[in-house]
């Protein structure tokens, strides 16, 4: 077999791997799109649902309701049983993939040992010599060093 016979083989390969990876992204795109297609309409049918239990129901909103619950069963149809997302996590979940300041952060991460952002807590704040607790900046925890402060005596915690 020659050169140019592999460099075929392999170019017709990739070209073939190309669309499978094509072929799934547009999956995905399909599927984010219906997702997004069910999720407003779900909105919709619980802002119309609201308004009617409050008592505020606009002229027509029952039949509103009942061309919004249509379109759901042909989307159910169609896409698969529509997932209601809840609006509040359930306790003990955050909702994303940023733990919370009661979730250890997990020992094989790099980040996790050494923190992009190491801003001590506010000096003043902490009697002279004593380490400053670890921060939390927006769910991420963050600590500070020895190094920070200016004192080798004192070893780093992590």
């Amino acid at each position: 077999m020659g050169l140019m016979d592999k460099v075929k083989s392999q170019a017709s390969l990739l070209a073939e791997k190309a669309q499978e990876g094509a072929k799934v992204g547009q999956e995905r795109l399909m599927q984010m799109q219906g997702k997004r297609q069910s999720d407003a309409l779900l909105l919709e049918l619980g802002g119309l649902t609201y308004v009617a239990r409050a008592g505020r129901a606009a002229p027509g909103a029952d039949d509103r309701i009942a061309e919004i619950v249509t379109q759901l069963e042909t989307f159910e149809a169609e896409h698969g049983p529509v997932v209601v997302t809840p609006a509040v996590p359930p306790a003990g979940e955050s909702g994303s993939y940023v733990p919370s300041r009661s979730e250890p952060a997990s020992s094989g991460s790099p980040s996790a040992a050494h923190p992009a952002d190491p801003t001590p807590a506010a000096p003043d704040a902490q009697p002279p010599g004593a380490q400053p607790p670890a921060a939390s900046a927006g769910g991420i925890p963050t600590a500070s060093y020895a190094s920070d402060q200016g004192s080798a005596e004192d070893p780093p915690s992590t």
